[in-house]
């Protein structure tokens, strides 16, 4: 997979690859992430959790708005780049900014693909993977908990537990 290496012939620009060196501007101790994030956010955000295929509120959801980091309250993706995948989990061609996200090599699981990660804290989101649809041809997977929705024209969040 050349996911990284190949930027889009687009206005979407790939997401930038973190390592072992890239540092992260919002570092907290796991009990402050354990205070700021719900039992279920801090197990998919903190520890690289998955929830369960089809089970997420924002799998077939198709408000139009933006989608916040739980862990930052960045935003991350606009519905606009929102499509039904049909895997279970909500899925976007692209990321707002290409500096909303880093790209994780993951190698766990048997498998090798890209972990998704939130650019200020390096929190786990979801994974992106080169099935997607035009203009992009990628697939963001990414976790319903691991994100906030908030309808076109509404506030930014200003907490993470809703």
């Amino acid at each position: 997979m050349n996911l990284v290496l190949a930027q889009s012939k687009n206005k979407y620009a790939n997401p930038h690859v973190a390592n072992n060196k890239t540092i992260y501007p919002i570092k907290l101790s796991d009990s402050a992430w354990k205070t700021r994030l719900t039992p279920m956010q801090y197990y998919i955000l903190r520890q690289a959790g998955t929830e369960r295929a089809f089970s997420g509120k924002y799998d077939h959801f198709y408000e139009k708005g933006t989608y916040y980091s739980a862990a930052t309250l960045q935003p991350l993706f606009s519905s606009e780049t929102k499509f039904n995948s049909g895997t279970g989990w909500p899925s976007f061609y692209a990321p707002i900014t290409p500096d909303a996200v880093r790209l994780v090599k993951d190698d766990g699981e048997g498998m090798q693909r890209w972990e998704v990660v939130d650019s200020k804290s390096g929190s786990h989101l979801g994974h992106v993977f080169d099935d997607g649809p035009a203009p992009t041809g990628k697939r963001y997977c990414m976790n319903s908990e691991a994100m906030i929705f908030v309808l076109a024209g509404g506030k930014p969040p200003i907490n993470s537990k809703f």
